[in-house]
């Protein structure tokens, strides 16, 4: 059984902390064997030492279609150690530190105790349940303030990592997770652009009743965080009338849909071109929201809510790596809604390399504006 599917326990974790300690105290070998240390890609870097810090938010109460990725941190530590270390993108990147924050599996026990009351709800109304019915306005209500304790969670955490310089990034979970760490960097930085790549728009108010909806994330950082100056939106090709107006009527929220991207290169534009128009739409300072739908889903099958269409692998890394060539800083990132199978890990292998790619490109990008 894969370790992604066991439930961590204190002593899961006292093992892991203890081989992250012996292989920080021997000679560690980047072209050697991928080491099963509980840190992503296995690397020996504790986060006090570290540039950049990965924190995890196993959570996926609100997902509307498919579950699991509540798993997806777990999935990603396994699949990441077999990944090589050498990135042509940024060469020698990793070595300025990435290490993995301790997980809080509250979280993922907190998840799955209140993902039952959320499909109750999902069905009450799929099958045309008024949405103000007693017992489903309590099921709401106890999901809202779970998921609000969620967020403040993730900030705590966030927030501290940040205050001792680090550059942080999130690995989901669905995408309802990152908000807490948007909400961390928009008390420390006076503005910056979000590059939202997603087959949806997000941009939903109150999904299905859940304020803190995997569906609403963009919708509550519109809201909520005034220092977002600009949303670029890229590959989305799966949305509401209601989030295509939204986004039309606010000068903060750019897209750039599956299908005009699709037109442009049809009429003969070139994939980098396109990537330098997405990027001149962004401010100096940008965070990645990388939610793996983005991606066509050959790549990622197993995804809650899978859309034909899409980047592939390659284009999404070019258009990341196009922010740091533009001489712009990659603030903070996230990786989300990957939901791994254990009948296929392809899902939680193509996260753990786009994790990789983000890691380096934001501690490049960070590493140019300090030259």
């Amino acid at each position: 059984m894969y370790l992604w599917l066991r439930k961590r326990t204190k002593t899961y974790d006292i093992i892991y902390r203890t081989m992250a300690d012996i292989a920080a105290g021997q000679h560690f070998d980047p072209d050697g064997v991928g080491v099963d240390n509980g840190n992503y890609f296995g690397l020996p870097f504790e986060p006090e030492e570290a540039a950049l810090v990965l924190i995890s938010a196993p959570w996926d109460v609100t997902v509307s279609y498919g579950a699991g990725t509540v798993y997806g941190p777990d999935a990603i530590i396994e699949a990441s150690t077999q990944l090589d270390f050498y990135d042509p993108l940024s060469p020698d990147a990793w070595r300025r530190g990435i290490a993995t924050a301790d997980v809080d599996y509250s979280l993922q026990e907190e998840s799955q105790r209140l993902r039952g009351d959320a499909e109750k709800v999902i069905r009450h109304l799929e099958r045309g349940g008024a949405p103000d019915d007693d017992s489903i306005a309590r099921k709401v209500r106890r999901v809202n303030e779970a998921c609000a304790a969620m967020n403040a969670n993730i900030e705590t955490q966030a927030r501290h990592w940040l205050d001792l310089g680090k550059i942080v990034g999130l690995v989901g979970g669905d995408h309802s997770t990152p908000y807490g760490l948007i909400r961390a960097l928009g008390a420390r930085h006076a503005g910056f652009g979000v590059l939202h790549l997603d087959a949806h728009c997000d941009l939903r108010e109150a999904y299905e009743g859940f304020e803190f909806s995997h569906a609403s994330i963009m919708y509550n950082v519109l809201r909520d965080v005034p220092q977002v100056r600009k949303i670029v939106q890229v590959a989305v090709r799966d949305f509401s009338r209601s989030e295509l107006e939204l986004a039309a009527a606010s000068e903060r929220v750019e897209q750039f849909d599956d299908l005009s991207l699709a037109a442009a290169e049809f009429r003969g534009e070139t994939w980098d071109e396109q990537c330098r128009r997405i990027v001149d739409r962004l401010p100096q300072e940008v965070y990645v929201s990388f939610d793996i739908d983005g991606l066509s889903f050959e790549n990622c099958p197993h995804t809650g809510t899978p859309v034909s269409g899409g980047l592939s692998f390659n284009k999404a890394m070019w258009l990341v790596d196009a922010v740091a060539r533009s001489g712009r800083r990659i603030i903070g990132f996230d990786v989300v809604e990957v939901a791994p199978s254990p009948e296929e890990r392809l899902d939680a292998i193509t996260g753990a390399r786009v994790l990789w790619k983000l890691c380096g490109i934001a501690l490049k990008s960070n590493d140019e504006q300090q030259k």
